[in-house]
């Protein structure tokens, strides 16, 4: 007990010393935890974006896009094949049709030449032709192609197996009014746009006709742009069977439980279908989004590691000097018995209370600059990435895009480090044992001298 009490009054025997040791190695120590907290926040972050951004694989029939080309759409048991594949989190199945208003004067328009002879509905598209959609129209030769006559414009359905936004190709979704359908359900039911509701007069329990089928009016959405405004979502199975496409699908969305693995995801799909399907994949954009969160990881790796071994030589050069500095008291302890482990010891106990004190300031002014210090290394690091992606580049788009999964929000701008219990015991256990080991080593090596070199020396 003497030992430890003796090292700790030995602490405080040179006051203005003391403090200054302690603010240098709480500023070592602050930059340590902020640059541990920084890389701690950022690692979470890339996990979180490899778990949910960019881990997506499309697969369509080859040869069709949209409601153009031509093929053989996929079968159901296409969708369980992938499903059944390594890696693979879930498969959301699509099958998308064209209806067109029963008074509409043109029956060519794209997709209409495709589209079931029952597809006709008694809605009229809220979208207005204009001078793109009559030269779509035109050049598919519509009824009204040598006239001056307006057509109504087809209204997309699509049908579905699960609500999310990947499947319904938006960015966000906003239930206006209603409940949502049960993808999974066979029901002629249907959520539709929040444009189509207004152009049609629609209300929840309002119902409308297609397929020569009622079909009821469950929710309406709006998801801020005019094309999917205007559309009508069902449940897949019931846009099979009223289309008569029983158990086809003409996309495959394959979410992949980390980006890590959607090359090898990719390759196996290519393999079981070879060249009767097409498959694209988003991996190299959202590679370019991660990019930026590297840059910041590698940033406070180094800096992590810099303010650590700076406060290991100030510990050590501290107590380098303390050691020298009081030769002829351990040439004296030692001559009256104690021994070169209870020297080391009072040393030790010394180092420790200087780093436990400026511990208590650092994590102090690591809780005060962290996010300051993160919120800097974000705009370096999105600034970086925008210049090197040039007006528009590739690393600017990538971050913008990780935006839409994010709450609308830059992904870089949601990172916030968090001081809890586990940085600081992280911090603390990384400063003791830069104590003791900064402490033992000049104090082992100053105890094995003889006491009466000391003496003779002095």
């Amino acid at each position: 007990m003497g030992v430890f009490i003796r090292g700790f009054k030995n602490t405080f025997r040179n006051g203005v010393r003391t403090l200054a040791v302690i603010i240098i190695l709480a500023v070592s120590i602050s930059m340590a935890l902020v640059m541990f907290m920084a890389l701690k926040t950022v690692n979470n972050k890339i996990s979180s974006v490899k778990s949910s951004v960019g881990n997506t694989i499309t697969v369509s029939p080859a040869g069709i896009r949209g409601f153009e080309g031509g093929g053989t759409l996929l079968t159901q048991a296409n969708a369980d094949t992938i499903k059944s594949l390594v890696n693979v989190s879930s498969v959301t199945e699509t099958l998308t049709d064209r209806l067109r208003n029963n008074t509409s004067t043109s029956t060519n328009f794209p997709g209409n030449e495709n589209s079931n002879s029952n597809s006709v509905t008694n809605l009229t598209s809220p979208i207005q032709p204009g001078s793109f959609g009559n030269r779509q129209n035109q050049s598919q030769g519509g009824s009204n192609s040598n006239s001056n006559q307006t057509f109504s414009m087809p209204i997309n359905v699509m049908g579905v197996n699960q609500l999310t936004n990947a499947a319904l190709n938006i960015s966000q979704f906003n239930l206006t009014s209603g409940d949502k359908i049960d993808p999974t359900s066979s029901d002629n039911v249907a959520m539709v746009g929040k444009d189509l509701a207004d152009k049609n007069s629609l209300l929840v329990g309002s119902t409308f006709t297609t397929y020569g089928q009622t079909i009821k009016v469950v929710g309406i959405y709006d998801t801020g742009t005019t094309f999917t405004n205007a559309g009508v979502v069902m449940p897949i199975k019931s846009v099979q069977n009223l289309s008569g496409q029983s158990g086809q699908i003409n996309s495959i969305l394959v979410e992949i439980n980390s980006i890590d693995n959607v090359s090898s995801v990719q390759q196996a799909i290519k393999d079981k279908f070879g060249s009767s399907v097409d498959v694209t994949s988003q991996q190299d954009r959202s590679n370019e989004a991660i990019t930026p969160l590297q840059n910041i990881k590698s940033i406070s790796l180094y800096s992590l590691i810099g303010s650590l071994v700076a406060g290991a030589v100030i510990i050590l050069l501290i107590m380098v000097m303390v050691v020298r500095e009081r030769r002829r008291e351990i040439g004296v302890l030692k001559a009256i018995g104690s021994s070169n482990s209870k020297i080391v010891e009072q040393f030790v106990v010394e180092a420790l209370v200087l780093t436990l004190l400026s511990s208590i300031v650092g994590i102090i002014l690591g809780f005060i600059f962290s996010n300051p210090v993160l919120k800097v290394l974000i705009n370096n690091s999105t600034a970086s990435a925008t210049s090197s992606g040039g007006a528009g580049g590739g690393a600017g788009r990538a971050i913008s895009r990780i935006g839409g999964f994010f709450g609308g929000q830059n992904a870089l701008q949601n990172l916030h480090a968090v001081l809890n219990y586990q940085v600081i015991l992280y911090g603390l256990g990384a400063a003791i044992i830069i104590a003791i080991i900064g402490s033992a080593i000049p104090a082992f090596f100053i105890a094995k001298i003889r006491p009466a070199e000391v003496m003779r020396a002095e």
